[in-house]
C-alpha cells in the first residue's frame, strides 16, 4: 500500500518488569503467559524490514529483562532499520552499555520523571532515580545519543521546573517530554487539566527556544495549530494521528496495533497467527484512520476548521481520556479559545 509510508515501530518485547511504575501504560511488571519467543521475534523483525519500516524502538515492560534482546537488536541492525531502547536504567551500566555501543544502538531513552524523591515515589523502587542518572550518564559518556524522557502528570507536574539545570545543562542530555494517559496503572485522577497541560507546552516551548528545538521534544499534538504556541513535535508538520499509516505497535504476545497506547480493541491480529506484512497490507486494517472522513470527528473537534486535516489530534489520548476516537480534548487551538 504505496499511501502509507512506513516509519516507526514500538515494540513491547516483554511486560516483566523490575519497578512498579505508577504512570505505567501497560500495567508491567509480570511478563505475559504467551510472550513470543526468540524466532518468532527475528520473524517479525524480518517482516517489518520488508514492509520498509526505518526504525524500531524496544521497550517493555523493561527491555533488558528478556535474555534475548540482544539477538534481537542485533537482527534489527542487521537489517539496516534504525534501533532505538526505552529503559528505566535501573541496571548496572557495565552490564548493558558495552552491549549497546557494540550494536551501534542508534538512541538510548531512559525514563527520568523527576528529582529524587518524586521520581522514586513514581517508579516505586527507592535508588531508582540515582540508577537512571548513572546509567544515562554511561551512556553519554559512551558516545551514544542518550535521552531523558518524561511522562507529566499532577504527581511531578510542579517538579518539572527543577530538572532543566540538571538534565540539559549539567548532564547535556536530550530531553523528551510528553503527558501521561490514563492507562494501565495510571489513573484519571492524575491526568493534567487543560490548563496545567497548555502550561507545560509553554513550559517546553521556552526551553526550546533557550536550548534548540532538537535538545528539548514535545511528544505527540503539542503545538500544532496554536496561535502563540510553535509546533513542539518531531513531527515537521501534524497531518493527523500516524498510527497504522507510518506507525505500528507490537505487544510481547505479538498483537498488532496502530499504536501500542490503543486499547485491545484496535488489535488488528497477532504475528503468531497473520504475518505482520499481511495486517499492514490489508485494507480492512487501520481504517479509523486510513479511511478517516471528517464526519468521523468527535464532538470536541467536528466543527473545527482544523478538524480534517488534524484529524482529532492523538488517537490514543482521545480514546482514553473520552472514549471516543478523533477527539482529543488536550488541544491546544481548543484550550486557546476556551481561556482567552
Amino acid at each position: 500500500m504505496d499511501q502509507y509510508k512506513p516509519s516507526q515501530v514500538v515494540w513491547e518485547i516483554t511486560l516483566k518488569c523490575n519497578l512498579k511504575c505508577l504512570h505505567c501504560g501497560s500495567s508491567a511488571g509480570v511478563k505475559r503467559q504467551k510472550e513470543l519467543k526468540t524466532k518468532q521475534l527475528i520473524k517479525v523483525c524480518r517482516e517489518l524490514s520488508e514492509i520498509g519500516f526505518k526504525g524500531i524502538g524496544l521497550m517493555g515492560g523493561e527491555l533488558f529483562l528478556r535474555k534475548d534482546w540482544e539477538i534481537i537488536s542485533k537482527e534489527i541492525k542487521d537489517r539496516g532499520m534504525a534501533l532505538s531502547t526505552v529503559t528505566n536504567g535501573y541496571f548496572k551500566p557495565d552490564k548493558i552499555i558495552p552491549k549497546l555501543v557494540k550494536l551501534e544502538t542508534d538512541c538510548v531513552t531512559v525514563g527520568f520523571d523527576g528529582t529524587e524523591k518524586i521520581h522514586d515515589h513514581i517508579r516505586g523502587v527507592e535508588g531508582s532515580f540515582k540508577k537512571a542518572l548513572d546509567f544515562m550518564r554511561a551512556s553519554k559518556k559512551a558516545g551514544l545519543l542518550t535521552n531523558a524522557i518524561t511522562t507529566v502528570h499532577k504527581m511531578n507536574f510542579n517538579d518539572i521546573k527543577n530538572l532543566p539545570d540538571l538534565i540539559l545543562e549539567k548532564e547535556g542530555l536530550d530531553w523528551q517530554i510528553q503527558e501521561a494517559v490514563p492507562i494501565g496503572r495510571f489513573s484519571k485522577k492524575y491526568i493534567l487539566s487543560e490548563e496545567e497541560n497548555y502550561s507545560l507546552a509553554i513550559f517546553i516551548a521556552s526551553l526550546q527556544k533557550k536550548y534548540l528545538k532538537d535538545k528539548v521534544i514535545g511528544s505527540h499534538t503539542l503545538g500544532f495549530f496554536s496561535k502563540h504556541i510553535p509546533n513542539l513535535s518531531f513531527y515537521p508538520d501534524w497531518k493527523g494521528c500516524y498510527a497504522g499509516r507510518a506507525v505500528l505497535g507490537i505487544s510481547s504476545d505479538g498483537a498488532v496495533k496502530g499504536c501500542e497506547i490503543l486499547p485491545d480493541e484496535y488489535i488488528e491480529g497477532f504475528a503468531t497467527k497473520r504475518s505482520i506484512v499481511n495486517i499492514w497490507n490489508d485494507p480492512n486494517s487501520f481504517t479509523y484512520n486510513r479511511y478517516f472522513k471528517k464526519n468521523d470527528l468527535g464532538p470536541l473537534c467536528i466543527d473545527c476548521k482544523y478538524g480534517a486535516k488534524c484529524m482529532g489530534g492523538c488517537m490514543g489520548r482521545s480514546v482514553a481520556m473520552v472514549g471516543k476516537p478523533h477527539n482529543d480534548p488536550h488541544c491546544l487551538y481548543r484550550t486557546e479559545k476556551n481561556l482567552f
